[in-house]
């Protein structure tokens, strides 16, 4: 399994709720394990946060430095006032001088405008960082009465929900069924892989959230259909079905790509690298399960932009039928292009 700490990338658009979610998550024991950063620039820095919840008046907190606090809850709050990655690489050498309690996971909150993109982008373009840290699931917060709206008039809002691994709908006591019906209709067609789950005032399972990625945490076995998301089988019918039709030029949509011979990573990592060359501007993401022949186990790959993330050996985890398959998002993408590039092999 890999050893590296799980990342949780919590964002959403101004007002969708994040902040009162926020609070619940510090306020809960399942989270006592957990290190979490807070954006001071947002509209959910630790004093607004203290001061806008009952965290302050029903728990102790123990000051570790000067923007680290310890939560009763055995929550670590780090409040985000330089670079995320040197945030990032100050907590983990804190957690291995012992100077912070060890945490064992790890949940980035954005500010409402940001587009997650670039910052996950960004990670996987430090050394340090990418060496101890994975990504788990961006989680995105969604207002259930202005999510449509805010998806239609503002890209953030559109990329956000496009990236997620799991969209949260909130405040749904303030929309109409037919307000829901739509934004979860939008929503599907937007990320179809994405799950979808309701939160009533912040209110939600932890486990609902994290350890929701490539790997099960109680398990310890890689989970690739769930990080996916997508059908882990279905080649053939795919292979005989036409392309979609072409979406309009500022479209978000999401493909999957099956490829059922084996290939060898040493080849093919050249073609992910030239996909993210040639379609980095519009690939929003890309995750992908692949069974190569010169790695000893299935390897699971992960994009986003420009970048190529390093692969991950899925050690111990095996299937009926090996089909390498790999799911893009892009916003305006050319899919027959990516598909042509992907299936040249």
């Amino acid at each position: 399994m890999d050893k590296r700490i799980p990342v949780t990338l919590l964002t959403g658009f101004l007002g969708s709720g994040k902040t009162t979610l926020l609070n619940k998550l510090l306020h809960n024991p399942a989270m006592k394990d957990t290190a979490v950063i807070i954006n001071e620039l947002g509209e959910a820095g630790l004093d607004q946060i203290f001061a806008n919840s009952q965290i302050s008046q029903t728990i102790e907190s123990e000051h570790i430095a000067d923007n680290t606090v310890l939560l009763s809850s055995g929550c670590l709050c780090c409040s985000l006032k330089n670079e995320l990655a040197d945030t990032m690489r100050d907590l983990f050498f804190k957690r291995s001088l012992q100077a912070v309690p060890e945490f064992n996971r790890l949940v980035i909150e954005t500010t409402g405008m940001a587009d997650p993109g670039p910052i996950l982008a960004n990670l996987m373009n430090e050394p340090v960082i990418e060496s101890v840290y994975r990504l788990d699931a961006v989680v995105v917060t969604i207002d259930a009465a202005y999510g449509l709206q805010q998806i239609a008039e503002q890209k953030e809002a559109l990329k956000q929900a496009a990236v997620a691994d799991v969209l949260l709908i909130t405040k749904r006591d303030t929309a109409t069924p037919e307000q829901i019906e739509a934004l979860q209709a939008k929503l599907s067609e937007i990320n179809p892989n994405a799950t979808q789950q309701f939160v009533s005032h912040g209110e939600i399972d932890p486990l609902q959230i994290i350890d929701v990625g490539l790997f099960d945490f109680a398990s310890k076995q890689a989970n690739p259909q769930r990080w996916l998301r997508a059908p882990a089988s279905g080649f053939h019918a795919a292979k005989k079905g036409t392309l979609p039709k072409a979406p309009a030029h500022d479209d978000v949509h999401t493909f999957t790509v099956y490829l059922p011979k084996p290939m060898a990573w040493a080849d093919f990592k050249g073609v992910i690298l030239k996909l993210c060359q040639t379609h980095g501007e519009k690939l929003l993401r890309l995750k992908g399960i692949l069974h190569v022949e010169d790695a000893p186990a299935p390897l699971a790959i992960h994009a986003v932009h420009f970048t190529p993330y390093p692969p991950t050996l899925l050690e111990g985890w095996d299937e009926e039928e090996p089909i390498s398959r790999i799911v893009v998002i892009g916003k305006g993408i050319d899919e027959k292009a990516v598909r042509d590039m992907l299936t040249q092999f």
